[in-house]
Formats: C-alpha cells, sequence, structure tokens
C-alpha cells in the first residue's frame, strides 16, 4: 500500500473518458499533475454523510449523560468508516485506471457506505450492528474484488501481493461477524483485535512488494477529505447555533460559541495547510504511520463539530449535561486534533524549540479552557488563532534569520 517504488508493469496512463474493461495496471508513481478524479471527490462526499450521522449520534448521547457510552460507539463506526476510505484511497491512487469496470465497483463501494450511514442510529441507540456490518461487508468485498482484478496478468511479486490483500480483507470480514454473534460485552473486545488485524492486512501483503502509490496524490487526497470534514464540522454547528436563536431566542448565549468555533475551524484548515506533506512522504514507514495517525486526526476534526452541537444544547438548557462537560466535548478533541496535526506535519518542518513549542502548547492551553465555563470554545478558539499567528510571526523571523522553514503555524 506504501511505497514510491515503481511499479512492476507499465503505467496505464492518466484517467478520462470511458475506457474499456481491461486490466487493472499499476499507475506511475511520479506520475506528474496527478489530481483526485471527480469519482473520487464523490466517494469523498458520499463518505462524508456516514460521518454526520456518527457525529450527531455522538452529540445525542453526550447530550443525554452517556458520553463514555457514545464515544466508544463513535469510534467502533469511525473506525469502519475511515479503514474503508483509506484503503480505497491508496488502492486509487496507485491502480485507478478510471474504466468502466472500476467505475462501477467504486460505486459499490460508495453504496456500501451510505448502507452503513443507514445503520449508525441503530447502532447507537440499540446496538445492533446489523446494517453497519453489511455496509461495511460490501465495501470490503468490493475492494477484495479490485485487488483480485489488479492481479490479473501483472507480474509474480505484485500478483502475490494484490492476492494477499485480497484475501486478507475478505478473512478479516469474516471475523467482523462476532459484531452481529458476540454479547454487547464482548463486542469492544472484538473491536479492538479485529481492528489491529485489519491494519495488519497492509504490512502482510507488501512485505516483498510494494504498491505504485502517489505521494502528491495521497496527500491531495488527505487534504480535500480533511477539508470536507471540517466543512461538515461548520454545517453542523451552524445549524445547531440557527437552532438555538430561532427555537430558544439565545443569541446572547450563542454568539461566544459561534465565534469560537468558527477561530477554531478556521485555525485548524490553517495548521493542517502550513506545510506541503506530499515531501514527507518518501518511504513505506513514514506513509504507513502518517497514514494510520489520520484516525485521530478525522475524528477528532468531525467530533469538534459535534462538540459544539453539544455546546449549544447545553446553553439553551437540552442537555442532561454539567458547563464543564460541555466545554470538555469541544476542548478535548480540539487539543487531540492539534497534537496529532503537529506529530504528523508540523514537526518535520519546523525549527528550534519555540517552533516546535506552539501546537504541543496550544493544545495544553486548549484543556485549559475547558475550566471558562460559557466562555471555553471562545477561549479556545483565541488560543488557535494566537497559536497561528504565533507560528507566522517566528516562521518569518525564521526566514529572516535564513533557517528556510515554510510559513505557518506550529
Amino acid at each position: 500500500m506504501m511505497s514510491t517504488s515503481p511499479p512492476s508493469v507499465g503505467p496505464s496512463g492518466p484517467p478520462g473518458g470511458h475506457r474499456p474493461v481491461r486490466r487493472l495496471a499499476a499507475r506511475a508513481p511520479h506520475e506528474e499533475h496527478r489530481v483526485s478524479s471527480p469519482l473520487e471527490l464523490l466517494f469523498d462526499l458520499c463518505f462524508v454523510v456516514a460521518i454526520a450521522q456518527a457525529g450527531a449520534e455522538l452529540v445525542r448521547s453526550v447530550a443525554e449523560g452517556h458520553g463514555g457510552e457514545g464515544i466508544l460507539d463513535y469510534a467502533m463506526v469511525f473506525f469502519a468508516i475511515w479503514w474503508a476510505w483509506m484503503n480505497f484511497t491508496w488502492f486509487a491512487s496507485a491502480y485507478d485506471n478510471d474504466d468502466v469496470l472500476y467505475r462501477l465497483v467504486t460505486l459499490v463501494q460508495i453504496a456500501g457506505v451510505l448502507v452503513l450511514a443507514a445503520g449508525v442510529q441503530r447502532a447507537f441507540e440499540r446496538h445492533d450492528f446489523m446494517a453497519v456490518w453489511l455496509g461495511y461487508a460490501i465495501m470490503r468485498i468490493a475492494m477484495a474484488a479490485q485487488w483480485l482484478r489488479a492481479s490479473r496478468g501483472s507480474g509474480p511479486a505484485e500478483r502475490s501481493m494484490a492476492r494477499r490483500y485480497a484475501f486478507g480483507v475478505l478473512l478479516c470480514q469474516i471475523g467482523w461477524l462476532g459484531l452481529l454473534l458476540l454479547p454487547q460485552g464482548g463486542r469492544m473486545w472484538l473491536f479492538l483485535g479485529m481492528a489491529l488485524l485489519e491494519m495488519c492486512v497492509p504490512a502482510y501483503a507488501e512485505r516483498s512488494q510494494t504498491s505504485a502509490w502517489h505521494p502528491h496524490h495521497i496527500a491531495e487526497r488527505y487534504g480535500l477529505f480533511t477539508i470536507i470534514v471540517l466543512g461538515e464540522t461548520i454545517a453542523a454547528a451552524t445549524v445547531a447555533v440557527k437552532s438555538g436563536i430561532d427555537e430558544h431566542d439565545a443569541l446572547g448565549e450563542m454568539l461566544p460559541i459561534a465565534a469560537g468555533g468558527l477561530l477554531i475551524v478556521f485555525a485548524a484548515w490553517w495548521i493542517y495547510f502550513v506545510v506541503p506533506v506530499h515531501g514527507h512522504l518518501r518511504s513505506s514507514g513514514r506513509a504507513f504511520l502518517w497514514g494510520y495517525g489520520h484516525y485521530p486526526v478525522f475524528a477528532s476534526a468531525a467530533a469538534i463539530g459535534a462538540g459544539l452541537e453539544v455546546a449549544v444544547e447545553r446553553a439553551v438548557g437540552a442537555a442532561h449535561l454539567s458547563a464543564l462537560g460541555a466545554a470538555a466535548a469541544v476542548t478535548l478533541p480540539t487539543a487531540l486534533y492539534l497534537l496529532m496535526v503537529w506529530l504528523l506535519h508540523a514537526r518535520h518542518f519546523k525549527v528550534g524549540v519555540a517552533q516546535q513549542s506552539v501546537l504541543p502548547m496550544a493544545a495544553l492551553l486548549v484543556i485549559c479552557c475547558t475550566f471558562l465555563g460559557r466562555w471555553a470554545v471562545l477561549g479556545a478558539g483565541i488560543v488557535l488563532a494566537l497559536a497561528v499567528a504565533t507560528g507566522v510571526t517566528l516562521t518569518a523571523r525564521g526566514r529572516a534569520g535564513g533557517s528556510g522553514a515554510p510559513a505557518g503555524a506550529g
């Protein structure tokens, strides 16, 4: 899944048009002008539908005082969404030839995530994972079919890699049947075990041959998905604030939450895109850590929107939650987002203790904002805005001093 070594077969060339059905030949890992396709953008948008459903159910669970249970359910559902998205993304980076069969199988995967999204509410409310399992199964079986198709006509090493992927995916899917068969108390342990097995499949499959993914394309795909998730966060928070104003006439209570939430999302975007991270993806080891590390990045970014909704419901008296709990619903995922983006991105491009300390210190201050009561969200937003300003200033001074660090925050 993650290497820049040359493919064992020739590239299929840039996608475009309705191509005849043929085998999937690996694309060149350093192909020029490689960008996301319209099909990939549709794929992302449909996956965010499922994320929105998971976020809405997380809001309901936290607002009703079942935060611990809701967070566990959210982690399980979000893993299914994220892992299916990530597997497709890396596969498409290496094998997307945009022919008819490839498009059809990808559309099947999209249908699978919509089935999963339809079952999210039952998974949270009744712990009924049938629809979630079925949607995930549709996506994963379609993914295995893509890998089997990629194995046809390729060289021995690439064929073995593709088949290991396909059979690993299918075997893991059998294991997920435990979500339907085990009692509720055993499902979390099954989830942990199966999640680990799923994440071991790429390392097992690529032990002797690596796929020809494209660094710039992968960085763009992850960046676009981050933008879409942050956009969903803004949409969810906007609807919540509008409801607070229209239904509860609580403009004064909404303004600090709206202003703080907007600052948080704007700063989150700025901090993520401050450096051209594709230059960091130059080895399999780095790529594995970077790709897997985006689970908490995406999950926390989406959870910020859920936290803002919880803060709104608490402000209008619609949530059975303390002020401290409502504030933590925003500050904790925000702090996690800052730390993970620093760990995956910023620390590789910053020079000196001052630059390296901006995001970790901002995360600590955001956690401290939890204790500001109704001003917690605004306080967290101001901290992030100051973090961006500090990062820009330090980088400008570094450039003036000849360090050559990229402009930005953190």
